[in-house]
């Protein structure tokens, strides 16, 4: 921090004879005279010359915007601290431009004589030495006082500066308090500095939850088999889809145009916006893969050549390959549809591909899966209700799903699971397209894509008089049938790809193991194949197995068979949400060491609610 006083002698005597008394200056004055002085500024002047105004202006602060959003309320809480001490607060921008000008009056008409006002270029080389251009030279806090200014019209006033730096180093802009000379207070430059830490602060939570708000707005496309990555603003990538972190190393925080030389090259570019603040926050961007591909664990398999956009792996196989097919016969109509297939076999990958590439995709995708809602609260959960419904609602009510998904997709799993009152609720819903909440009397007009899926015989349950015929044929509008993984054993090596890739465990599975995932009927199926390929990695230590762990692969599927089917207790898979929470516990654990309280710190979740989430991921 510099600030101190010069006689005007001393400014006389440089000016006039080029004679330069080290001795009575601050050394960053000094270093800025001489400065100066090279560059030709003009020491009898100093009003500022360059100013924007109407539309370039407008166009700077717009380039500018996220500094003003975060810093002017710092500004006013420090207008407030300084208030009575004839002082003017400034926010400038890293090139020099002054971007707001507040405080009082008379001191804002004193700036104006000499052109200190908003828009105008306030730097050493405009104006000669100067609290802001100093500052932004040194990015360093500095006060100037007096005739420690190089021009003579900012000579009486004392300005006092602070850098705003990101943790890069990197210069935003300056935060500044002016007043003239006679009002001088020692202590404004440290109140100066705390604004500007405190603006730094509120800057990278701001640039870290919108980090975070990216991952989770694209957490599904991540996923795919989809060449693709996120990036900030400055088109630094923070996350990358699984192919494009297996080929690429190192590939946090790299400019994007540095993907060409391992063979991407940008094809579609969509701005993100924040659903927090509005504010543009990145970008998501398709790329082009311009080499050939090779696959890791058999000559045979080529890649599949499908346009359609699908959150997971294809495959080559005939039996998903029409599954696509139908998916994108479907998507682009408003058509309901009915997803049927045994347990495992992926129906909400389906259900939230249909969405991605239907006209709803830009809404909200919502599943629910009805056999996991208790039968007395199923119609509160889907249709909400007003507060004061009922004994125990919540004060300001509860929005229920349909609402939730309005404009965009409602994704009913295991739909056969609805009791008979609520089959006659539901086909009310469906075809008024209005949702009443419980005790509400206000029909809220729904815009919804409804998708609903299970692995029973909705054909078999409506001739048993378990299920209602016109609901069937509500839902039953484009039937898709997902296929066993029995079915598609030729996709088996590329679905081990997707899984190493998703891991990180790029391994060559060895033949014999391979021989022997291929040959078994997968009864669980996809859900049950990376199942035994998790064990599998585990046993391997993340190494490449050794061919003697194949007798380990199936050891608890044959032992449940052994007791009967009925022992056979299929697990729930993880929703997107589900599984980018349990991925965010266990790297928060790898980097705390285990130490579960310091994790919770580093998700800034409460500890009760981090073991909850532990047991039920079974960490």
């Amino acid at each position: 921090m510099t600030f101190g006083t010069v006689s005007q002698r001393v400014w006389k005597r440089f000016v006039q004879e080029g004679v330069l008394d080290a001795s009575r200056l601050q050394k960053r004055i000094s270093e800025s005279w001489l400065r100066c002085k090279k560059e030709g500024v003009n020491p009898h002047s100093g009003e500022g010359k360059q100013v924007l105004t109407n539309e370039p202006f407008q166009r700077r602060k717009k380039e500018n915007a996220l500094l003003l959003d975060i810093a002017i309320p710092y500004v006013d809480k420090l207008l407030k601290y300084i208030k009575g001490s004839h002082s003017i607060v400034l926010l400038i921008d890293p090139q020099g431009y002054v971007l707001t000008i507040k405080g009082d009056k008379e001191v804002l008409r004193l700036a104006q004589r000499i052109n200190f006002i908003e828009g105008v270029k306030w730097t050493e080389e405009e104006v000669g030495t100067n609290a802001i251009g100093t500052s932004l030279i040194i990015k360093e806090p500095i006060t100037v006082v007096g005739s420690e200014h190089y021009s003579l019209a900012s000579q009486q006033w004392t300005c006092s500066a602070a850098p705003i730096c990101n943790d890069e180093g990197t210069i935003l802009g300056v935060i500044n308090v002016s007043s003239p000379v006679q009002y001088h207070h020692p202590l404004t430059l440290g109140a100066v500095v705390s604004t500007a830490y405190a603006i730094e602060r509120e800057w990278e939570i701001r640039k870290q939850n919108d980090r975070l708000e990216l991952i989770q707005q694209s957490f599904d496309l991540l996923h795919t088999n989809i060449p693709v990555v996120i990036c900030n603003r400055k088109k630094r990538i923070v996350c990358a889809s699984q192919n494009v972190r297996t080929e690429v190393p190192q590939w946090e925080m790299m400019q994007v145009k540095d993907l060409k030389e391992f063979g991407y090259m940008e094809r579609r570019c969509t701005p993100l916006y924040s659903y927090r603040h509005g504010g543009h926050i990145g970008f998501c961007i398709h790329l082009i893969y311009t080499k050939q591909k090779i696959l890791p664990y058999t000559k045979e398999i080529k890649e599949a050549s499908v346009s359609f956009f699908f959150p997971g792996e294809t495959g080559t196989s005939e039996a998903f390959q029409r599954t696509l097919r139908d998916m994108e016969r479907v998507a682009c109509t408003e058509a309901n549809v009915h997803i049927y297939g045994e347990s495992g076999t992926g129906k909400e990958w389906i259900a939230r591909a249909i969405h991605q590439n239907s006209a709803y995709k830009n809404g909200p995708f919502i599943a629910v899966n009805c056999g996991a809602i208790p039968r007395d609260l199923m119609e509160s959960e889907l249709f909400g209700y007003v507060e004061g419904a009922f004994t125990g609602a919540r004060r300001q009510g509860h929005q229920g799903k349909f609402e939730q998904a309005n404009h965009g997709t409602i994704f009913l799993d295991e739909i056969g699971e609805i009791s008979p009152a609520m089959q006659v609720a539901l086909l009310r819903v469906l075809q008024e397209r209005e949702v009443t909440p419980i005790g509400g009397k206000k029909e809220i007009p729904l815009n919804i894509r409804v998708i609903t899926a299970t692995h029973r015989d909705l054909r078999q349950m409506v001739q048993e008089g378990t299920f209602r015929e016109d609901l069937f044929y509500r839902l039953y509008v484009f039937p898709i049938h997902v296929p066993a993984l029995r079915e598609r054993k030729e996709d088996i090596p590329y679905l081990i790809r997707y899984y190493c890739r998703k891991n990180h465990w790029n391994v060559e599975i060895p033949g014999v193991i391979m021989e022997k995932i291929v040959e078994y009927d997968w009864p669980g199926n996809i859900r049950e194949l990376f199942n035994v390929l998790e064990r599998l990695r585990i046993l391997s230590g993340g190494n490449t197995p050794d061919p003697s762990l194949v007798e380990h692969l199936f050891v608890h599927r044959k032992n449940i068979i052994s007791r009967g089917p009925s022992c056979v207790k299929q697990e729930k898979p993880l929703t997107f949400r589900e599984e980018l929470q349990k991925q965010e516990i266990i790297q928060a654990l790898q980097k705390t060491g285990g130490n579960a309280s310091l994790a919770a710190k580093l998700l800034n979740i409460p500890r009760s609610t981090f073991y909850r989430r532990l047991q039920k991921y079974q960490l």
